[in-house]
């Protein structure tokens, strides 16, 4: 990783808790709706908590609204995830409405705004020492593979694209991929891969 400026060392974080704490503000009615709705439509519990490896790999809760039921099979195992996944779920993953409660994340200090997205946990002892680099930045509720791509590219693309950022992090790149995301919101693209209705597993390196 290349030394880090003075935006990404210092400013980067003011500007995270500046605009995450103004969206939680103004988007407040529509987390209230949207919740209400998951409530409504999909049960409790309305918030989706996992644990991800953020910077350094250090382990956080994130949230996101719900978008599956929890319908289970007669064993009791849970059904897969075309079956689970509602239109009311599409909708909110499309919309990405379902990534609201991150905002909360950004403003305590687990993610960025623009970042590498967190993955699972169990991915970690999975990676080769460059795809480890996008742990030496906090993750992002969006990020620069999301808007080249996102759940439409490879793994390998998604990590290449994740440690250009980190060796590359200006004030200029994290505003061009804040738009980018914004136009990709609209337009609806890379929602899932060919494989999944979400997006495929990460089985390792060849």
């Amino acid at each position: 990783m290349k030394s880090k400026t003075i935006y990404a060392r210092f400013v980067k974080r003011v500007v995270d808790i500046l605009l995450s704490g103004l969206a939680l503000i103004i988007l407040c009615p529509v987390l209230v709706v949207v919740a209400f709705l998951v409530r409504t439509k999909l049960g409790s519990p309305v918030i989706f908590k996992q644990k991800r490896p953020g910077l350094n790999e250090e382990i956080f809760t994130m949230y996101k609204f719900r978008t599956m039921t929890s319908e289970k099979d007669g064993q009791g195992n849970l059904l897969p995830d075309d079956v689970r996944l509602t239109k009311f779920g599409k909708l909110l993953r499309s919309t990405s409405l379902d990534e609201l409660p991150e905002l909360w994340n950004i403003f305590k200090g687990d993610m960025s705004i623009v970042g590498p997205r967190p993955l699972l946990v169990e991915y970690l002892p999975l990676y080769n020492e460059e795809q480890r680099q996008r742990h030496l930045v906090r993750p992002g509720l969006t990020g620069w593979a999301q808007v080249n791509g996102r759940n439409a590219i490879s793994w390998i693309e998604k990590f290449k694209l994740d440690c250009q950022y980190v060796n590359n992090i200006t004030f200029k790149q994290d505003l061009l991929i804040f738009f980018l995301t914004i136009k990709k919101v609209f337009v609806k693209e890379g929602i899932t891969s060919e494989t999944s209705v979400t997006n495929e597993k990460f089985e390792g390196n060849e």
